[in-house]
């Protein structure tokens, strides 16, 4: 984006102690929020949320050091917006996988100052002859974004046509952890997952999560607030949702991360993606005018 484009940005939706906008890495245009409450960086190709730090606390989003920040590029970690599918698609393998919101433009549509202190902005998603062509259906999705003590992330989609369509989405957030073997995941116990590494089965959760080797799974029709129990941080990471039936919790391990070249050395042991989706049994009609939406709420506790 040219600096002219930025002025635009900056004359239009920056907000002296809340919001600015800059050229990030890999000359990506990034909104870069502080206030007194929190930071955050959010990149406009994806509306993807990069970073999220209350102040005070450790990183609470995990984005890769190695990462490849590039046009048209998913950048890994933060909070990639998967839409509107979530996986390969149901139809056409050559269709990008977990759709392409992640890797096309959004437009900002509004920036606020709130009377808490937090800062709320909202993208739009550009629609182009290829998002067209990928996706026919007459719709518009919108990312809104609240950057406080707590992050709250909404994903909207709504029908603007006269047929109902299917969704698949997720929220496909990397969270920042002290270790792997210090972490467990409580809120799944009972629910039915599919474990998608060497093969798809379907499983019972039996207690909290423990990763101690790949994990690849969607637990369908949750509904309780998943937290994250991490003893080197000595916090837990609360993930409250709404509209989300779907979970699904993700660690490559050692060789997947080895082959995708942007985790770098031991950084699967950091990480853990705990997603706020609506996936295979889950995924959404959207009626004729109507909207969903997609709500993540993110926030930090002390271990007692």
């Amino acid at each position: 984006m040219s600096s002219n484009d930025l002025s635009a940005l900056n004359s239009r939706f920056a907000i002296p102690g809340h919001v600015q906008f800059k050229e990030g890495p890999g000359g990506l245009t990034v909104a870069e929020i502080t206030n007194s409450l929190a930071e955050s960086t959010i990149a406009l190709q994806g509306a993807h949320v990069m970073t999220w730090q209350p102040h005070g606390q450790a990183p609470v989003l995990w984005l890769s050091r190695f990462g490849k920040f590039a046009p048209g590029k998913s950048i890994r970690g933060g909070v990639p917006v998967c839409w509107p599918w979530f996986g390969p698609h149901a139809e056409d393998a050559k269709l990008p996988g977990h759709g392409f919101a992640r890797t096309v433009m959004w437009e900002v549509q509004e920036t606020r100052a709130q009377p808490d202190g937090a800062t709320f902005i909202s993208f739009g998603l550009i629609e182009t002859d290829a998002t067209r062509a990928q996706w026919p259906h007459p719709s518009s999705a919108k990312l809104r974004v609240t950057v406080g003590a707590e992050l709250k992330v909404e994903l909207a989609t709504r029908n603007t046509g006269s047929a109902p369509f299917q969704i698949g989405e997720a929220l496909h957030t990397y969270f920042h952890i002290s270790d792997v073997a210090d972490m467990k995941i409580k809120g799944l116990e009972g629910c039915t997952y599919l474990d998608k590494v060497g093969g798809t089965t379907s499983k019972t959760q039996q207690g909290p999560i423990v990763i101690e080797s790949e994990v690849d799974r969607v637990y369908l029709n949750t509904e309780s607030d998943c937290l994250i129990e991490d003893l080197g941080l000595k916090r837990q990471i609360r993930i409250a949702t709404r509209s989300s039936r779907s979970t699904v919790v993700w660690n490559p391990w050692i060789e997947k991360a080895e082959k995708m070249g942007d985790f770098g050395p031991e950084g699967y042991r950091g990480m853990v993606c705990v997603e706020s989706a609506n996936a295979v049994d889950n995924v959404v009609t959207v009626l004729p005018g109507a909207e969903h939406i997609l709500q993540a709420m993110i926030s930090v506790e002390a271990l007692a």
